[in-house]
């Protein structure tokens, strides 16, 4: 166990999630690792710009991040954040998008919205999805941070106290969270929030991977988006992540056998080799 994991106090950065809606890392990546996640992203960037305002016009976006580089696998599954997700998702659960998000000088704020808004399960309830963000370069309220609503993860879906509440009274209430490079934070995936404007003449470049309950479809099909000669070379605990297990008592498996046998050499499916000949 190396040292900044054995000091963490998940329990006491749960507690902060179940109060506030999010809780901040502020150590999770020392200077090798933001090093290393730089040269990571550097021969992908400006290969894929926004393509709607959610996105952002003015934003960089590095999809299938997991699989680009070695520093992404690990970040992945870092223990303080696996000891986090483990007091919120049930056992098996998956990652559902990793991506890096690069706020270009000129966007604008998204709109608001929360990250397992698409599980259209009524409101309040627990989270069904978690969000990692990582700063890789500095958040400030000026380059577009991160905002969010304290508090807001309780709300039921009609806002904290049962009537609807304006975007325009929603806005008052965003914080930006202003962190350090190398820092993050984990938020519920029902807490309301959105990518700030960027104001500064400069960049902010952060990452976030997401992770859902293991019954939950992924944002990202991971399946196809990863080959499965790349997926063979990762982890065990990665490889369950990305769904290569069975969440009991059979959901994900292959034509009756464990997912992970479709990562072996030569696997051949079932549906081809036992294929009667022509």
């Amino acid at each position: 166990m190396d040292k900044p994991t054995a000091r963490f106090d998940a329990d006491a950065h749960a507690a902060e999630i179940r109060e506030q809606g999010f809780t901040v890392i502020r150590d999770f990546m020392d200077a090798g690792t933001l090093q290393a996640v730089r040269d990571g992203l550097a021969p992908y960037m400006g290969s894929h710009r926004g393509r709607n305002a959610f996105e952002g016009f003015s934003t960089e976006r590095i999809y299938t991040l997991v699989a680009r580089a070695k520093v992404f696998e690990d970040l992945t599954e870092e223990p303080r954040i696996l000891a986090l997700l483990d007091r919120f998702l049930q056992p098996g659960y998956l990652l559902t998008a990793s991506q890096s998000i690069q706020i270009n000088p000129g966007e604008a704020a998204q709109d608001l919205h929360t990250d397992d808004g698409f599980y259209r399960q009524p409101r309040p309830r627990p989270a069904l999805s978690m969000t990692v963000i990582a700063a890789i370069d500095p958040f400030t309220a000026e380059n577009g941070a991160t905002e969010v609503i304290p508090g807001s993860h309780l709300w039921g879906d009609y806002g904290a106290d049962g009537r609807p509440n304006t975007v325009e009274e929603m806005t008052a209430m965003l914080v930006p969270m202003e962190i350090p490079a190398g820092a993050c934070f984990v938020m519920a995936g029902t807490t309301i929030h959105r990518g700030g404007a960027n104001r500064s003449d400069k960049p902010r470049l952060a990452f976030t991977n997401q992770y859902c309950e293991p019954w939950g479809r992924t944002q990202e099909n991971f399946f196809l988006g990863i080959p499965p000669e790349r997926a063979r070379t990762m982890s065990r605990r990665l490889q369950t992540l990305l769904g290569y297990d069975i969440w009991p008592p059979f959901m994900g498996m292959v034509s009756s056998l464990h997912p992970r046998k479709a990562l072996e050499p030569g696997w051949v499916p079932p549906v081809v080799a036992q294929a009667p000949e022509a």
